[in-house]
């Protein structure tokens, strides 16, 4: 588990800290704890509320000032969401959603260094992938799951079981031979790779 141990004297209650992103105030009816730069949009408000808490996933005895720095980032974060997209939509949303998903993951704690430290910027977490934000856990087993269906592509080719139920669309033939491999996550469908015998047409579908 991450913890920050590096004592940093902060602020009072009673102070505000400025930020490139707008100000930092301190929440009188929770002893030491920092608010989100609010927008004056309930919306935009509650999606910076939860990046930070995302944000603060894993840290253990975080300073006000360290608060404060995880609460500027993420605001920054969302602030380059709503510019791409001008408005809090289900594009917003979505966005907004998946850096939620992948900066909470507590298997993934680089992620949140990363933006911490500034190696990854708020402009460029704003819109990486989900491919991109992946732990390298993750990475690894996408790229073993690649391989295993190109693996299984060249079976259906070669070896795979042969199948009179599949219609080749572009011959009408249903001499055929098909396999089955996880190429997704694991509660997604199996994806079937099928091959013609006669024509060599190749198609897939899950």
């Amino acid at each position: 588990m991450e913890t920050i141990t590096s004592p940093i004297p902060g602020p009072s209650r009673s102070d505000s800290v400025s930020s490139d992103s707008g100000v930092v105030y301190f929440d009188p009816s929770i002893p030491g704890e920092a608010r989100v730069p609010p927008t004056g949009d309930t919306v935009r408000d509650r999606c910076r509320e939860l990046l930070a808490k995302a944000m603060l996933k894993g840290f253990e005895n975080v300073t006000i000032e360290e608060e404060i720095k995880f609460h500027n980032l993420t605001a920054e974060i969302e602030d380059c969401v709503f510019k791409e997209f001008r408005d809090t939509g289900n594009k917003y949303k979505q966005r907004i959603r998946s850096r939620v998903s992948n900066l909470g993951d507590l298997k993934n704690p680089s992620l949140r260094h990363n933006v911490m430290s500034g190696t990854i910027s708020t402009s460029k977490i704003a819109t990486m992938t989900t491919e991109e934000m992946a732990s390298d856990a993750m990475k690894k087993l996408r790229k073993k799951l690649t391989k295993e269906a190109i693996r299984d592509s060249q079976i259906a080719m070669q070896g795979g079981t042969e199948t009179d139920l599949l219609k080749c669309s572009k011959c009408g033939s249903r001499k055929c031979t098909y396999t089955q491999a996880q190429t997704r996550s694991a509660d997604e469908p199996m994806t079937t790779f099928a091959y013609c015998l006669t024509c060599g047409h190749r198609w897939k579908f899950c």
